[in-house]
């Protein structure tokens, strides 16, 4: 059964039962719902939620866990040889799948019966021009260990769906049946609906914290791959950026971090300045007619797409940078710089900054304006000595976050700075930044074996760990301050 089927079924599960479960609360009190110990409608949602958050949740779960149960069994099929000439197992298993797919689709267009889809042979057949003729390309030839490991993975998965239909249905079933036999009059229904939503949050509370850690760790996992290949040292010290998946690369770290903070800086210079004098502006001294349309207008910046702002990078800044200044001035001859994508990189976290910081200082209390104009101070040293120190900590928390949205920016940097790693000071110099680096060792026909590839992971780890820092500094600097004006 399609799982957007079950999917359906669950929820109508559930409606039926908060439709019975209401009725049965009802007539359990003679109708009067003044002897029910809750609302009538904790007990329809009570016998709703038991109906299909179970349910759901041995859904996901399964989900999760089926393919990794099919795929450890079927990988006992396939030899050492076979891994060894595809590369690795990951890659044998993609050739796996999508013969499986391809004889998946192959009974459906009737082109194979499930028989034939089951008991044909690579010895004797062709599968790949089989395939190939209901619309299935595959890279290569399909090898006897392959097809049978497709087959039984097949097997396994149609199994495992019909368990997966059975054990969900039941269970909702199950839970329906339960929720209805326990509802009366004096059942505390709106008690057990209120930890049935605190366990539903603490539920989405723990999964987007497992969902970081996972990440962490996928990273981690494929990092100390990368550091098995290639040694530490070279990779955070190394002066040299000259990946070769023939051999001998050099992937030193330095000149790309160099590339990454320093257009980072850039848009930093351009983003802080413009963003914080446009909040204070807004905040302080523009009218709430003229509020009301500037805001909008800023925003609308941070809805712009990246690949816009390349483009602009690329067509516009570029060239009217390189005809103005760095070629009169003897800096360099190219349209794509450091400059060139600071400065649209510092364009577009101009609303990061600004919104950020105007909603902070607005929550500034007004008290403290008034002790300030009670002295004798003027707007612009009350602005000052006042509000942005009160302030301080959101408004440092604003920067941070363009500078990691700055670190993180890759296509802007591909339009506008171009892809030579190298150290330079010169802010007219085409250089790249570690984001572009991780897109271009993954993009293409990569083995995801060398440490060509690998690299990629190790980077994404440095970010992170780049990243983080500036959140616990963010943190740092917020708790010290909000202590001394709280």
């Amino acid at each position: 059964m399609p799982l957007l089927w079950i999917f359906v079924i669950v929820l109508v599960f559930g409606v039926v039962g908060y439709v019975m479960g209401r009725q049965r609360a009802l007539a359990s009190a003679g109708g009067d719902s003044r002897i029910l110990h809750s609302l009538p409608n904790y007990y329809g949602t009570n016998v709703s939620i038991f109906t299909i958050v179970p349910a759901l949740l041995v859904l996901s779960i399964w989900l999760i866990l089926q393919p990794m149960v099919i795929e450890r069994q079927v990988t006992s099929m396939i030899s050492e040889t076979a891994i060894e000439e595809a590369g690795s197992r990951s890659l044998v298993m993609s050739d796996v799948r999508r013969v499986a797919e391809g004889l998946d689709v192959a009974v459906e267009q009737g082109a194979l019966t499930e028989d034939e889809a089951q008991s044909i042979r690579a010895e004797f057949t062709d599968v790949r021009a089989r395939l190939g003729a209901v619309g299935v390309a595959l890279g290569g030839e399909v090898t006897a260990d392959v097809l049978r490991a497709a087959q039984r993975y097949r097997s396994l998965n149609a199994t495992g769906n019909v368990m997966m239909t059975a054990a969900v249905l039941i269970l909702a079933a199950l839970g329906l049946a339960y929720a209805y036999v326990r509802t009366h009059q004096e059942f505390r229904a709106r008690n057990m609906v209120e930890r049935a939503v605190l366990s539903i949050l603490i539920l989405a509370s723990t999964i987007a914290i497992m969902t970081t850690i996972g990440i962490v760790f996928s990273m981690l996992f494929e990092t100390f791959n990368f550091f098995e290949l290639y040694p530490w040292q070279d990779f955070f010290f190394g002066l040299e950026w000259r990946p070769s998946f023939e051999g001998g690369s050099e992937l030193g770290l330095i000149p790309l971090l160099w590339g990454t903070l320093y257009v980072s800086f850039i848009a930093l210079l351009v983003a802080v300045p413009i963003g914080l004098f446009a909040a204070i502006y807004m905040a302080e001294y523009a009218g709430p007619k003229v509020r009301s349309i500037a805001k909008p207008l800023i925003e609308i910046l941070a809805g712009i797409p990246t690949i816009v702002y390349g483009l602009f990078a690329l067509i516009t800044v570029g060239p009217m940078l390189r005809d103005y200044f760095a070629e009169p001035l003897g800096l360099g001859s190219s349209s794509s710089s450091v400059m060139t994508a600071g400065i649209v990189m510092g364009i577009m976290l101009i609303p990061f900054v600004s919104s950020l910081s105007d909603d902070i200082i607005n929550a500034v209390p007004q008290s403290l304006r008034d002790g300030s104009y009670g002295l004798g101070a003027t707007q612009s040293e009350t602005v000052k000595q006042v509000i942005l120190p009160a302030a301080l900590p959101g408004i440092v928390g604003a920067v941070l976050l363009a500078a990691s949205r700055a670190i993180g920016e890759t296509m802007i940097v591909v339009l506008g700075a171009g892809a030579a790693a190298k150290l330079d000071l010169n802010p007219f110099e085409a250089m790249t930044t570690v984001t572009v680096k991780i897109v271009g060792q993954l993009t293409g026909d990569t083995d995801f074996s060398s440490p060509e590839a690998l690299v990629a992971f190790a980077l994404g780890l440095t970010l992170f760990v780049i990243t983080l820092g500036l959140n616990v500094l963010a943190l740092y600097i917020v708790r010290k301050y909000r202590e001394q004006y709280e």
